[in-house]
């Protein structure tokens, strides 16, 4: 199951990313915002799962 939840945190994060770069390319700043929520939202998952493996060893 953590597998699953970090693949999904790294796909958040690349998503954010390509959305950011998009949104500043345009000048759409909520483009640009949007991207930047996911990325973090992303690197959240990512760090929590990290959390949950290191207490599970």
């Amino acid at each position: 199951m953590a597998g699953g939840q970090k693949a999904k945190g790294k796909m958040e994060e690349a998503a954010g990313k390509t959305k950011e770069a998009v949104g500043r390319t345009v000048g759409n700043e909520r483009m640009t915002a949007e991207g930047q929520a996911n990325k973090k939202k992303g690197a959240a998952r990512q760090a929590k799962e990290k959390t949950k493996d290191t207490f599970k060893h």
